[in-house]
């Protein structure tokens, strides 16, 4: 049985504090040929808000996420960013618009520093005919963003490789931070850590939270590690929005029989 997605509290929150919404989707829909990965998502992101997407593999989590960062355009539906209506035409597209995502493999550079990750292809340079690196200037910069969301590490010169999976996670995280993104993705950010790693995680999502000024999107599996952190969440199966609600207001064995009846529900149109 399908649950219609409730967004109302949001757009109201919204509305009431003058701020446009962060992000929203309407009735997106993606196709790869014969195949709908996406069909008619609709969504909310509000301001400072964190968003957490559950759902399991092939229930449209990941081309939702390639469609907000610029990696895919929507076959139809349509997208606002800050309450303009906008087509994302390019990674860099999305980036322009402080849109920016940290994915499951983290794409840092495990032989550099953590300072030379942070300003991995943003590098500062010295005026001057030559244009060396300015590596002091981002030893600096890197230091102060680390220290202003609360990651601490022995030494920004450090290589990535020695940290460990929590301390590389917070790493790519800062550095999205640190490029002034307004709108932030986590590609499931807790995915095979253990629970000391998973509360820093956890720890500095929260604290970016606390900080102001940046709206978060959480692609998770864990559905008590989502109710913890997020302040809605939204149940996605089979490219569809089944179910949203305040994290408060709803449960870990909520959402798992909503996903049993839809699993029952499938396999009986099946054996029709």
């Amino acid at each position: 049985m399908m649950v219609e997605p409730r967004t109302d509290a949001t757009t109201s929150a919204s509305a009431a504090s003058g701020a446009p919404l962060a992000m929203r989707g309407e009735q997106l829909v993606k196709r790869f040929g014969a195949v709908t990965a996406l069909d008619g998502v609709s969504f909310t992101l509000g301001p400072g808000e964190i968003l957490g997407i559950l759902g399991d593999n092939g229930a449209g989590k990941s081309t939702l996420v390639k469609i907000l960062t610029g990696f895919h355009q929507q076959t139809a539906g349509t997208l606002y960013v800050n309450g303009q209506e906008m087509l994302l035409r390019s990674v860099d597209h999305a980036r322009s618009l402080g849109i920016e995502c940290v994915y499951q493999d983290l794409a840092l550079a495990n032989s550099l520093s953590i300072y030379h990750n942070m300003f991995l292809n943003r590098e500062i340079v010295r005026r001057g005919p030559f244009r060396l690196l300015d590596h002091g200037k981002m030893r600096e910069r890197a230091a102060q963003c680390l220290d202003d969301i609360g990651v601490h590490v022995p030494s920004v010169d450090l290589p990535v490789e020695r940290l460990s999976g929590g301390q590389r996670q917070a790493i790519a995280v800062a550095r999205a931070v640190n490029s002034d993104a307004r709108i932030l993705l986590l590609d499931e950010p807790l995915a095979a850590m253990g629970a000391r790693e998973a509360a820093l995680i956890i720890d500095l999502v929260l604290r970016l939270k606390e900080k102001g000024g940046l709206s978060i999107i959480m692609i998770m599996h864990n559905y008590a590690q989502t109710l913890d952190i997020a302040d809605r969440i939204m149940l996605m199966q089979r490219g569809r929005v089944t179910f949203e609600q305040h994290s408060a207001q709803t449960s870990v064995p909520e959402l798992m029989d909503i996903v049993r009846r839809e699993y029952r529900a499938m396999r009986a149109n099946e054996t029709n």
